[in-house]
């Protein structure tokens, strides 16, 4: 049995994490992986209800992400992980309990998510409304190794996810061909 993957999608809020897991994930079902996605704002409703927004909530729940992330590729599964995890370290403690980890550096100028802003969480985190706010009154510490870094600012998700599967192809994790669906798959153990 092939070791599985975890692909773990970090960024400030709004930057895309969960859109490209969402595209990401049928490109690889279509080279026959099974995938199953951790979501930060689903996993916070179930298997982190009650933490808050500090820093040792935080870490707690990227913790509890790991290890089910690890769980997950270590039975042959395609974790597609999208949390914030503001924390490198916390990254760091999630990357050593995994066999396989992929980082995905989804970054965003905040200027682009201020103008976004679909929920308006920026513009109340600005006024001092929610306190605790990755990216505003809370840091947020981007990767300094991620396997790849995409730039939502100036890609399309097309275009961001399309250098994810290069970047997975470059590391070794996808066959690279035209059809994926005909590719003999090989994820190698770590």
């Amino acid at each position: 049995m092939n070791s599985g993957l975890t692909i773990w999608f970090t960024g400030l809020s709004g930057a895309g994490k969960t859109t490209l897991a969402d595209l990401l994930a049928p490109k690889l079902e279509a080279y026959g992986l099974c995938v199953e996605k951790l979501d930060g704002d689903v996993v916070r409703t179930h298997l982190s209800k009650g933490l808050g927004f500090s820093k040792e909530d935080r870490d707690t729940n990227i913790r509890r992400i790991g290890w089910v992330s690890a769980l997950g590729t270590r039975l042959g599964g395609t974790m597609l992980v999208s949390a914030i995890s503001p924390y490198r370290k916390a990254r760091q403690e999630a990357r050593a309990m995994t066999e396989s980890f992929f980082e995905v550096h989804v970054h965003c100028t905040l200027d682009t998510l201020v103008q976004r802003d679909p929920k308006g969480l920026y513009a109340k985190a600005i006024a001092g409304d929610i306190p605790n706010f990755t990216g505003v009154s809370d840091p947020y510490e981007a990767p300094e190794n991620a396997e790849v870094v995409v730039n939502t600012a100036e890609e399309t998700p097309d275009e961001s996810v399309a250098i994810i599967i290069t970047a997975l192809q470059q590391h070794g994790y996808l066959a690279s061909v035209d059809q994926p669906s005909t590719a003999a798959v090989d994820i190698p153990s770590r």
